[in-house]
């Protein structure tokens, strides 16, 4: 049996006009996506057999290209439109620091930093330029790789915080093991390029270590 052939309030495209995005399970959601089944198999049938083989759907829409490729309903047709989704809600996400003052928000900084950084498999430094009133100019993605004296150069981010004509910074990293406390090397750092920014009248507002769906805030622990 087909999708077509499912009463019309079960089939996630008539479900979701007529219910809500939110009514519709991971399947379902990820199902309208893929468009269409395998022979013999629904998109809502394809879509949890790959739900179940990743692990869960977030595991399934960070996998790289390789992984995704090698399983059955999953094409390069397919794989772009997965990620294009992906980046689609990352996007989203940062529209919201643009139309307000990122500390006006904090859980919109915090969603948004999540959806950045919370599932890579390796550590990045990342700088939100904000302007004299707080709202987002850009982010970058500076350095990669363990936070230490040699990964993150003060200097660079002095360099491009003058590029982007930032009035404040709000620094974030993540840490792929999960753990929030900050290491000595977070603390260190954090004030070295307060202090390097200070030089050239620019405020440190925050700095945001990303763990597995939460976030560990240096102002809110007095360490900024």
């Amino acid at each position: 049996m087909t999708i077509r052939d499912w009463p019309a309030a079960e089939r996630p495209r008539e479900k979701l006009l007529e219910r809500g995005a939110h009514a519709l399970s991971d399947a379902e959601l990820l199902a309208l996506l893929l468009g269409s089944g395998t022979r013999g198999r629904s998109a809502v049938e394809v879509a949890r057999t790959l739900i179940a083989q990743f692990g869960s759907l977030r595991m399934l829409l960070n996998a790289e290209a390789a992984r995704c490729l090698s399983e059955s309903g999953i094409g390069p047709a397919r794989y772009a439109i997965l990620k294009a989704a992906l980046e689609l809600a990352r996007r989203h996400f940062r529209e919201a620091l643009r139309v307000g003052p990122a500390l006006a928000a904090p859980e919109a900084t915090r969603t948004f930093l999540l959806a950045q950084l919370r599932d890579r498999p390796y550590e990045v430094f990342c700088c939100l330029y904000l302007d004299n009133r707080h709202r987002l100019l850009a982010f970058e993605e500076l350095f990669r790789g363990t936070i230490d004296r040699a990964g993150v150069h003060p200097r660079e981010v002095v360099r491009q915080t003058l590029l982007h004509n930032a009035a404040a910074l709000i620094f974030a990293h993540n840490h792929p093991s999960g753990v929030l406390e900050p290491s000595q090397a977070d603390e260190l750092i954090t004030r070295r390029l307060k202090e390097a920014l200070a030089l050239v009248d620019v405020r440190v507002l925050d700095h945001f270590i990303i763990g597995d769906g939460c976030c560990y805030s240096f102002s809110e622990h007095g360490l900024i």
